[in-house]
């Protein structure tokens, strides 16, 4: 059975999504599991923060690297089996037919679902993931756009 982990700021707006239609079939019939973890369970200090100023300066906010990287240890945890790790992220390859076919295959999935103005760039060298971009769009709370 698949399992498909998702590190997100927002695991409620997942529920109705996955509970429909071919996400809801393919659980049912025991081919995939969904499990959901919020990031912010994995701030320490007094507000939750999860961002920060940009690693070496620049414009807007970041996912804080020791956050993501702790969520990912505790989700990694759960099950043996090791995790496709992949960051959705506008500066990613857009994910299409190809791609989804390649993921299919995987025995795990682990995807962390970016906000604020992406990831602080050592999650990216730290985790070493798969980059993906779902598309030239905005998704409350999930996705900013590719750019070009």
């Amino acid at each position: 059975m698949l399992r498909i982990d998702v590190l997100t700021l927002f695991p409620e707006m997942f529920g109705p999504i996955l509970g429909t239609s071919i996400p809801k079939r393919a659980a049912e019939k025991k081919l995939v599991s969904y499990h959901l973890t919020n990031i912010r369970d994995f701030a320490t200090d007094a507000h939750l923060s999860v961002d920060d100023k940009p690693f070496g300066g620049g414009p807007g906010m970041v996912m804080m690297p020791t956050v993501v990287f702790d969520a990912v240890e505790f989700v990694e945890k759960q099950d043996p089996r090791p995790a496709t790790r992949v960051l959705l992220t506008p500066q990613g390859r857009v994910f299409d037919q190809k791609t989804a076919e390649q993921l299919a295959v995987s025995d795990r999935l682990l995807l962390i679902a970016g906000h604020y103005e992406g990831f602080d760039e050592r999650i990216i060298e730290g985790l070493k993931p798969i980059e993906l971009s779902i598309g030239d769009y905005v998704l409350s709370g999930e996705s900013w756009p590719r750019w070009s």
